[in-house]
């Protein structure tokens, strides 16, 4: 079980190690959870034999997203005046999203990490930037569409940069993926689902708002190319030829190392079912940035068709699974896997409509994020 309390005041669950009244900080249940050598997959790729070759099938995805968790969660970092984010935000960070998700061996790692470091000031001021940016997260994780120009004007006034921001955007959406990618494998595993004390799942984004094309309206200042760094023009000529991107890159290059390996994993895990994957999670989370560039005539559709279990087509249950996993996926298990292995899909092509799955998820409360906020 988690290592859970309540106090008043606050309607959320949260970990010792986030928040206590007392001057000694209790030990996580599970500290051993904060030294497993793989910190994307937490130890699953020993767990069963059956997960290995399908990680080795993926090795250059999982290969990339062991590399974002180094470059998100480093052991150290050095903070300066434009990236302020230190260890102990983004894992407090992280651990919220984990909470959001669900997904019990995530939190008991994030805390696990969390629980040693030292925490804020007890001054005033380090209390709200903390607070601001555990609001904004845990906003952006359960339901992105209600993020606003105003949230991210809150998180300007705690001190927060541009280039903070974008990281923060890149590190829910990829806590959003990790939890993904795991939920999914414990559905393959045919492992039990555990019910955990948490929130409601989130509405889906009023659909009235996909009425109209959506323009480009960043919220956050593009990066200006003659103040770029080498990294940056390079991280910017690596990803611009994207169309999803076009009017996107000088904004997410505040963030170059984190733009490259997110834009790499894009790269590798685009197959046919892509589109229709994307244009799921869009509609749900309310990214019309990415709906108008996935969902064809007929996505609204299709997604209704899904979600009234009208059809059983291999297209319908792969929306299906997207819709599941998009929406709560501490609850994915191996029945919402069955349609797709009775439609003759192996082990492979199911992990890998999974990573996918999981990566829609990361794209749309990035894009919507950085650039749909009104």
């Amino acid at each position: 079980m988690m290592q859970q309390r309540r106090y008043p005041g606050q309607d959320h669950w949260f970990y010792e190690s986030q928040t206590s009244p007392r001057s000694v900080q209790a030990a996580p249940l599970f500290p051993e959870a904060a030294h497993v050598d793989d910190r994307f997959l937490l130890g699953l790729a020993q767990d069963a034999s059956v997960i290995q070759p399908l990680l080795q099938a993926d090795q250059p995805a999982i290969q990339i997203a062991h590399h974002v968790v180094d470059q998100l969660f480093p052991d150290q970092i050095e903070t300066t005046l434009t990236h302020t984010l230190t260890l102990y935000d983004r894992l407090s960070t992280a651990l919220t999203v984990a909470q959001v998700a669900g997904i019990q061996r995530l939190c008991n790692h994030y805390s696990a990490r969390l629980n040693p470091l030292p925490g804020p000031d007890s001054s005033r001021e380090s209390n709200n930037r903390l607070t601001q940016i555990t609001q904004y997260a845990r906003l952006l994780a359960m339901q992105p569409a209600l993020i606003t120009a105003e949230s991210i004007r809150a998180l300007h006034a705690v001190g927060l940069s541009e280039a903070d921001i974008v990281t923060l955007n890149h590190l829910v959406g990829f806590v959003c993926y990790q939890a993904r990618v795991i939920a999914g494998i414990h559905a393959l595993l045919e492992r039990p689902v555990r019910w955990m004390p948490g929130m409601s799942p989130a509405p889906d984004a009023d659909v009235a708002t996909f009425a109209q094309p959506c323009a480009w309206q960043p919220v956050l200042t593009p990066l200006e190319p003659r103040y770029a760094s080498e990294a940056q023009h390079a991280a910017v000529a690596a990803c611009q030829h994207a169309p999803v991107l076009k009017d996107t890159v000088w904004l997410l290059a505040h963030a170059p190392a984190l733009l490259q390996s997110w834009f790499a994993l894009r790269q590798q895990l685009q197959d046919g079912a892509s589109a229709s994957v994307e244009a799921t999670a869009a509609r749900i989370l309310g990214s019309r940035w990415v709906w108008q560039h996935a969902a064809d005539a007929d996505a609204e559709k299709r997604m209704s068709q899904a979600d009234e279990a009208k059809t059983d087509s291999e297209q319908q249950a792969v929306i299906t699974l997207t819709a599941q996993l998009t929406r709560q996926p501490e609850r994915v298990s191996a029945l919402d896997l069955q349609p797709l292995a009775q439609a003759g899909w192996s082990h492979a092509r199911q992990f890998s409509v999974i990573q996918a799955i999981a990566l829609a998820n990361w794209n749309s409360r990035l894009f919507y994020a950085c650039g749909e906020a009104s």
